[in-house]
């Protein structure tokens, strides 16, 4: 009956599955929350998308350190974006490729949650989502330097400290 209304699949992974949910928001909502703009305008901007895909790539990283066999992400294979944040140029093109072509399918005004909650003055979760990627990666002795920063910039922004702005990102030196 979901079907109807939205998508629907039956898993024996749902670790693996909840996992590559998390990735895919981690990629995103921070993003939109501390820089203002919405997912198109975040794809644009080629510093935003390589961070973006750093994000990704960390989490990861971690996922499959905790042994999860992770899906899909954005219509790609983990292991595309897992290179792509790590600097391969073929897997950078496949991702790049898709996300646009995917971007195709959504008005350019959406706006990840994390990014209305932040017009809106609500607080966010920014600590559940890049701050659990960061948190997790610590346990394992993974580095997650993009998501720690990100986490740190929202709460920020978050705080009243910062205006949402592009270059909070832009200007990192990590892209």
């Amino acid at each position: 009956m979901v079907g109807h209304s939205d998508s629907a699949k039956v898993t024996s992974n749902l670790w693996g599955e909840r996992w590559s949910k998390l990735v895919a928001n981690v990629m995103g909502n921070g993003l939109s929350a501390c820089t203002g703009l919405p997912g198109s305008e975040v794809l644009q901007s080629e510093p935003l998308r390589r961070f973006s895909t750093r994000l990704g790539s960390e989490a990861i990283r971690v996922g499959q350190a905790q042994g999860y066999q992770l899906e899909e992400i954005l219509h790609l294979l983990p292991e595309t974006i897992a290179r792509a944040g790590e600097g391969d140029e073929t897997a950078i093109r496949a991702c790049d490729e898709q996300r646009f072509k995917d971007s195709k399918r959504t008005s350019s005004a959406q706006r990840p949650s994390m990014g209305q909650d932040m017009q809106k003055g609500r607080r966010t979760e920014i600590e559940f989502l890049n701050g659990f990627v960061v948190r997790e990666g610590e346990k394992l002795g993974l580095a997650c330097n993009a998501n720690a920063a990100l986490t740190d910039i929202v709460k920020r922004v978050e705080r009243g400290e910062l205006k949402p702005d592009p270059r909070h990102i832009t200007e990192l030196r990590m892209n």
